[in-house]
């Protein structure tokens, strides 16, 4: 296929102009070019397409069918290029206005409302807005610019990016461990207290994977406690209430003050990946590309880390 050269695309630009504003004077003061350079320009165009594009009188241009139909298409070049322009401004330009932010509740609570005050002192001019549930929220009808969610993504009218694959393990406090001992395999788990999610969405219990000799096996304990929230899961396991299965990432802060111990590490087992979800209408946003920047730092060093 011939590719189109610079002087067509001029001639192109020249056409387009001169087709909406009816006359070669008016499309040079738009562009900042003599008159003969527009006529030149869409006289070498005419050539090279072998239509003619205007039917010229003294005092106005008059578009002929075929310029007609060709200007339309002209038209949607400009607005491409134009487009082009504006998503180049808007990657020089410093973030700034409302972020909107969507995620489910634990994730909010324990890796992103620690982190936004880091956020905001690296872009002060933007507002963050952090809307938590554990329910799916609509982000076009709800205007919201990023989201995290667990899983990945469905929808086709959103872009995604794969954050972090979360690990799932065991954790019990010390206390409940020096008192009833430590387990070494995932079938000693029946002889100890275990606390276990039940799942908002659907109602039925967490089944807990680990990996044992290559392979993956999932159980339900037969819980003393059942919650379905992760906070209060983290909870009753803080106050010694047993054993309890969730996402490292949630328990990390505990796991370093020493309140929580790992339990059955070595047979622990992936969760579902984070992924971090926005509009294609959002993608040249410059506070939404600055907080997908940010968002990795979640996952690779403190959040009040600056």
């Amino acid at each position: 296929m011939e590719h189109i050269g610079l002087d067509r695309l001029a001639g192109l630009v020249a056409f387009a102009r001169a087709g909406s504003l009816g006359s070669y004077s008016a499309a040079a003061r738009s562009l900042s070019i003599s008159p003969s350079a527009v006529s030149k320009s869409v006289q070498r165009l005419e050539r090279q397409l072998g239509v003619a594009l205007f039917t010229r009188t003294t005092r106005s241009l008059v578009l002929t069918p075929e310029g007609f139909e060709l200007h339309q298409r002209a038209l949607r070049l400009l607005a491409a290029a134009e487009d082009i322009e504006q998503a180049a401004s808007a990657l020089r330009a410093e973030p700034a206005g409302v972020l909107r932010i969507a995620a489910p509740m634990p994730l909010g609570i324990h890796l992103l409302a620690p982190a936004l005050p880091a956020f905001r002192r690296r872009y002060p001019g933007v507002s963050l807005d952090l809307r938590l549930s554990d329910q799916f929220v609509d982000m076009v009808e709800e205007g919201i610019d990023v989201a995290l969610r667990i899983g990945d993504l469905a929808d086709s009218r959103l872009l995604s990016r794969r954050l972090v694959k979360q690990q799932l393990c065991c954790f019990a406090s010390p206390q409940y461990l020096a008192r009833r001992g430590v387990p070494s395999h995932p079938d000693q788990l029946v002889a100890h207290d275990t606390v276990n999610l039940r799942f908002q969405s659907s109602g039925q219990p967490m089944r807990w994977p680990f990996q044992v000799e290559g392979k993956k096996v999932e159980l339900t304990p037969r819980a003393g406690i059942v919650v379905d929230a992760s906070d209060a899961l983290l909870a009753a396991l803080l106050a010694g209430a047993g054993i309890g299965l969730t996402s490292k990432l949630l328990a990390q802060p505990y796991i370093d003050n020493g309140s929580l111990v790992p339990v059955l590490p070595a047979f622990a087992a992936e969760g579902r990946a984070i992924t971090a979800i926005w509009p294609q209408s959002r993608r040249a946003n410059p506070a939404v590309r600055a907080f997908l920047d940010f968002l990795p730092s979640l996952f690779e060093k403190p959040a009040t880390a600056t």
